[in-house]
């Protein structure tokens, strides 16, 4: 299947950053981490997901931890410099992103939003991410991520 390049791909192009991209059959629904992993042939520990959160400030911060991992809300205010933080409504994700819940790219969003990203991703060689599509994930090297998505290392998960 070939895939129509979304935005989070061509920022990459831009920036002349090399990712793979990676697709999966999505029509069965399941479209959580842990499945995505196992449809694309890679360990849960190398796949990431977007987490969209507003902090009491009502702004916006993006979170990248593991699929199979649980965001840790005061480490996340913590790393945003926030009191407190809290997940965005699924409902609101597209209007701030541009993109649908499960097809969550970091790159690419409506705007830019201060992100950061779980440092045990720092250990990694190469790391999974969405592409802004459900059924499209970006496989890519950690810090070219972290350069792409004008991103901050921080310890996020549980």
């Amino acid at each position: 299947m070939m895939a129509v390049k979304t935005n989070a791909m061509r920022l990459l192009d831009q920036q002349s950053i090399s990712y793979e991209l990676l697709t999966y059959d999505n029509r069965d629904g399941k479209i959580d981490g842990i499945s995505v992993a196992a449809k694309i042939g890679r360990p849960a520990e190398i796949v990431f997901k977007t987490l969209v959160a507003t902090g009491t400030s009502k702004n916006i911060y993006v979170f990248i931890i593991p699929v199979q991992a649980e965001l840790d809300l005061k480490k996340a205010a913590q790393a945003a410099g926030e009191k407190k933080v809290e997940m965005l409504p699924v409902k609101d994700i597209q209007k701030y992103t541009g993109y649908v819940r499960g097809g969550c790219s970091p790159l690419g969003m409506k705007k830019h939003y201060l992100t950061f990203i779980d440092d045990s991703a720092e250990q990694l060689e190469k790391m999974v991410v969405s592409a802004g599509k459900i059924g499209l994930q970006i496989e890519v090297v950690p810090a070219e991520l972290l350069k792409a998505a004008q991103a901050e290392y921080a310890e996020l998960k549980k």
